[in-house]
């Protein structure tokens, strides 16, 4: 029997000490990966069995993504005998888990390790089905990029062992080097972030390391909703402290005006490195006057070294803080925030100068990677656009040139005398002025998007008779629901008189009839039912109360509309799918005319579908112009 037999034995027999230990999860692997032992407080939930992930290959047990750079960290581990920290997700029966790891090398008696103990906690609350770089995992976790490149090149810059390095004095360019090398070697700025984070905490030692990002056009919130104000003085006299501290620093002077703008940037916690047991900042939204040295180092591009009078106090049991904004071009595009909690000694003016060294190498790589991303997200939208403009001149197309030929075509017969008699040429002809009709409709919608886009489209707004406007709708789509032998319903609140809308007559019409023809053209059986609610709430549009608002609804039985693109219906031109263009036609810009021109008349316009096959929607809104009396 083997020595790993023995120690798997014994581990299996020691649920109960793991119990003792009070970690969520603990297990111990050999150098090629293999568990030998393995407990974890939430497996029965989610039907995992040590007898499933013991002495079993990796690849058929709990395996975590991207094996080779899981065990690049253990056999680093074993050969170091240094423990390591990180985060990392694994995956088991299609489902994916992010864990924050403590792997610690067992040393026998020859100073040797070839086992490792690991100990952790799940970080996300449950299971997902997602991929390692969806949302979930980008909050939390080490290795930003699902790439096996961009994880070695994480995990090789992340884990210099920082309680192993030569003490503070022996510190030099050699170690700034090799972290601004691995910084430069991706355009991923998240991955930067994490990179920055990790090696900056690890090195320096930090109870916690954030980075939060920075836009010179970042929006000014009012308030953190995260954290109270630690500061309760007068910002102006918080401004004028601060102009006195900078000119003393001999930077050069900074206005009143710079500081109160900074003082209300919030900012994003973006990336984390932190030790146990203080808590996570990820994902948080700080505000800068609220964040003592922040105000300071973003105006004058120095580290600051903050003492807290008062830890005791502070939520995230800080004590001292060192805090540096990088740069690009004179301009900050992200913040660094170290951390020391508890018992841990105040930061030392050496280590002040290292960060202060750092920060212009991430400043750069971060600036790089950001005009990457800007450069990628410009040719993805330029892109789009071609894509856009062949699929508008295609469809544009095809709306001219049908009714066109139409035209062409019926006219021809009655020339060519092709007319058995003259009821059939008046067909011909009546059919000749429906197409010449649907053309001058076409042509009429683009050019209400030219008005609407130009900013040209004036609208005069007067009471208007919901009666009258819905039975106009009924007399024009009469024909086409019963040719389609559909049904029609128009449902109206119960009241003694007219209900009286304010707005365009005729524009209200053009909306109700391009909502109405939608759901008719997309309905291949079922019905249509436009109804309206009137809704008692004092209201003011464009400078005038109104005793409330009426609710417009055009629902439908038809093809509905998949979730995940209904936030682009009211796009000009958008349309669902090139194959069902090409069956139902139409040019894309009805709710997008729709949508502007009730905007434009002081109400909003919703879209609603549960899925595919699930029929539709359309809802809005127009002014009430006087209350109705309704019966009893």
């Amino acid at each position: 029997m083997d020595s790993n037999t023995d120690f798997r034995r014994s581990s299996l027999a020691s649920t109960v000490f793991f119990q003792e230990l009070g970690a969520e999860l603990v297990f111990t692997q050999d150098a090629s990966g293999r568990y030998l032992s393995f407990y974890w407080q939430k497996a029965e939930q989610y039907n995992l069995t040590a007898e499933q992930i013991v002495d079993r290959p990796l690849s058929e047990t709990l395996q975590p993504i991207a094996p080779a750079a899981y065990l690049d960290i253990l056999r680093r581990a074993l050969e170091t005998l240094v423990p390591q920290r990180f985060s990392y997700p694994f995956c088991h029966a299609g489902q994916y888990f992010l864990f924050d790891l403590t792997l610690t090398p067992a040393i026998d008696s020859n100073g040797k390790a070839a086992k490792v103990l690991v100990m952790g906690r799940l970080l996300s609350d449950k299971p997902t089905d997602k991929p390692p770089d969806s949302p979930e995992f980008m909050l939390n976790r080490a290795l930003p990029s699902p790439s096996d490149a961009d994880q070695q090149m994480l995990l090789s810059a992340s884990h210099i062992p920082g309680r192993s390095l030569p003490p503070y004095s022996e510190i030099d360019r050699k170690t700034i080097s090799q972290i601004a090398q691995n910084l430069h070697k991706t355009l991923d700025v998240e991955i930067i972030w994490q990179l920055t984070a990790n090696s900056l905490g690890q090195v320096l030692n930090a109870s916690r390391c954030i980075i939060c990002s920075y836009k010179k056009d970042s929006k000014n919130l009012e308030a953190s909703s995260f954290i109270a104000s630690e500061n309760d003085q007068n910002y102006s006299a918080a401004a004028a402290e601060l102009q006195q501290s900078i000119a003393s620093d001999g930077s050069p002077p900074v206005s009143p005006a710079q500081i109160k703008n900074l003082q209300s940037k919030t900012l994003k916690v973006v990336a984390e490195y932190r030790q146990e047991p203080y808590s996570s900042m990820l994902g948080l939204e700080l505000r800068a006057a609220e964040q003592p040295g922040w105000i300071q180092t973003l105006a004058t591009l120095k580290p600051v070294a903050i003492d807290y009078a008062s830890p005791i106090a502070d939520p995230f049991h800080r004590h001292s803080v060192i805090v540096a904004a990088t740069s690009y071009e004179d301009q900050p595009n992200a913040l660094i925030c170290l951390h020391r909690c508890g018992s841990s000694s105040k930061w030392s003016p050496l280590e002040l100068e290292f960060a202060r060294e750092l920060v212009a190498q991430v400043g750069s790589a971060i600036a790089h990677a950001t005009l990457y991303q800007e450069l990628e997200h410009a040719r993805a939208e330029a892109v789009a656009l071609s894509q856009l403009k062949s699929q508008l001149l295609a469809n544009t197309s095809h709306e001219l040139r049908t009714p066109l030929n139409g035209i062409l075509g019926f006219l021809k017969l009655v020339v060519d005398g092709m007319a058995d008699d003259p009821e059939e040429a008046h067909q011909f002809i009546e059919e000749a002025y429906r197409s010449a009709v649907h053309l001058l409709n076409v042509i009429n919608d683009f050019l209400d998007v030219a008005k609407i886009e130009a900013g040209k489209m004036q609208l005069e707004l007067a009471p208007v008779k919901l009666g009258e406007l819905l039975q106009q709708v009924e007399d024009f789509t009469r024909v086409q629901v019963q040719q389609k032998r559909l049904q029609f319903q128009i449902q109206k609140p119960a009241v003694e008189d007219d209900i009286i809308l304010y707005g365009n007559y005729q524009r209200l019409l053009q909306v109700i009839l391009n909502l109405t023809g939608n759901a008719i053209k997309f309905t291949g059986e079922g019905g249509i039912r436009i109804s309206a609610e009137v809704i008692k709430k004092k209201v003011t549009v464009h400078n005038q109360q109104f005793p409330g608002m009426v609710k417009m609804r055009v629902a439908d039985t038809g093809i509905g509309v998949s979730l995940d693109k209904q936030d682009k219906l009211f796009e000009s031109f958008f349309q669902v799918d090139g194959d069902r263009t090409r069956q139902y036609g139409g040019t894309g810009l009805g709710l997008a005319i729709s949508q502007k021109l009730v905007e434009a008349m002081g109400g909003t316009v919703n879209f609603y579908s549960m899925g595919e096959g699930l029929g539709s929607t359309v809802t809005f809104t127009v002014p009430l112009y006087q209350e109705p009396l309704f019966k009893n």
